[in-house]
């Protein structure tokens, strides 16, 4: 039986750090209690965020979840 696989989920967090004033991944980090690390696999879509991340992260750019992360369908 084929297992499921999940879902990519990409992002536009890069764009939204650009967008404000060029902020750093560690200052987004900072802002949202993850490490640079964590930030930097979330770009890259290595590492798919918790629905809290994702809310802190959304909240933070005054966006909705959705207009920052979504699946590639």
């Amino acid at each position: 039986m084929p297992r499921n696989r999940e879902p990519n989920i990409n992002n536009s967090i890069k764009e939204l750090r650009a967008n404000e004033d060029r902020m750093t991944q560690q200052a987004l980090a900072d802002q949202v209690g993850v490490t640079r690390q964590t930030i930097n696999a979330l770009e890259g879509g290595a590492y798919t965020p918790s629905l809290a991340l994702a809310l802190k992260i959304a909240r933070l750019f005054d966006k909705s979840i959705e207009e920052i992360f979504w699946i590639d369908e």
